[in-house]
């Protein structure tokens, strides 16, 4: 681009004449909710006048933005690099007209967070709690994964992912709450029976991942003897299958057998060997620039899990 193409400053601001920056503001909301429906409502236009939008938006940025990929809608590699910079300056544009920050009392975002289904059980309803306490006009949209990816801070929009700490992640962490793997058995084990033998003697069920638990790690380091009766694809119903079957026995984090309890006889034993804990940590979105939205997240997630 020429200095002429520029301006005399250099900064190409002279440019911005010839562009409708009203586009921006559905653009973002486009590109955060992944869903020209949900951005029309959260703008306030009508579907058509979001889509006429997004087809000058198009042209605007010669690319797709959004494409279709079979039953989803994901983001162009264009898109997807736009996020971070279109939120901090439509944020600092807010200040500069003195615009209201993030008030959680008038909000009506879609608060997105991410986590395997065995944390989703110990502290989804407290956060579902505080969320509708503090943001009542807020949605909170709890994903639940199995193997954290990038995709869940880009094709999904999550905010902050709470991950164990058996997962490895690029970004910055912070822990929110330990707690540690349990040996649980059927109501009708053996009450004679302790946590080895129950171990040794029962068919387990087992969480059908590519990695098994850490559990089973120290069993074979230990060179113990099991046996593998049932294989499920979702963590949480380990637990579940165990207190509703007969005469089986599992692994699964002490919270969450502890919740279950109360609706069922399940038996909780301590791991018979030495066994690091479970950690869950918050990851927040690298593309997240709000940090009064932020801290107000983070607050209510750590309020919730003090109260676990």
């Amino acid at each position: 681009m020429s200095d002429e193409e520029q301006g005399a400053d250099g900064s190409g601001l002279d440019r911005l004449a010839s562009v409708n920056l009203n586009l921006l503001v559905p653009l973002l909301a486009l590109l955060e909710e992944r869903s020209v429906t949900r951005a029309a409502e959260r703008v306030g236009l009508t579907q058509p006048a979001m889509s006429h939008a997004l087809g000058r938006m198009r042209r605007l940025l010669g690319d797709d933005i959004v494409v279709r990929d079979g039953s989803r809608v994901r983001l162009t590699p264009r898109a997807l690099e736009l996020i971070g910079p279109l939120r901090a300056v439509l944020q600092q544009t807010a200040r500069v007209v003195n615009f209201p920050g993030f008030d959680p009392a008038r909000d009506k975002r879609v608060v997105t967070v991410a986590m395997m289904t065995p944390t989703a059980f110990v502290i989804g309803p407290a956060l579902a709690r505080l969320v509708a306490q503090r943001a009542p006009h807020a949605t909170l949209r709890i994903r639940t994964i199995t193997m954290p990816t990038d995709a869940a801070f880009t094709d999904e929009g999550v905010d902050v992912v709470l991950l164990s700490d058996a997962f490895a992640s690029p970004y910055p962490r912070e822990r929110l709450y330990d707690d540690r793997w349990a040996v649980i058995a059927s109501p009708d084990a053996p009450r004679s029976a302790d946590a080895l033998e129950l171990i040794t003697g029962l068919p387990h069920v087992v969480f059908d991942a590519e990695r098994r638990v850490v559990p089973y790690s120290v069993l074979d380091e230990h060179r113990v003897d099991y046996r593998i009766g049932q294989l499920v694809s979702d963590n949480l119903m380990v637990a579940h299958l165990v207190a509703r079957s007969s005469g089986v026995v599992g692994f699964q984090r002490l919270r969450v057998a502890s919740g279950m309890r109360p609706a069922s006889d399940l038996r909780i034993e301590e791991f018979p060997f030495p066994l690091p804990g479970v950690g869950i940590d918050l990851v927040w979105n690298p593309h997240l620039s709000d940090q009064v939205f932020i801290e107000w997240l983070r607050g209510l997630l750590f309020e919730a899990a003090a109260s676990l």
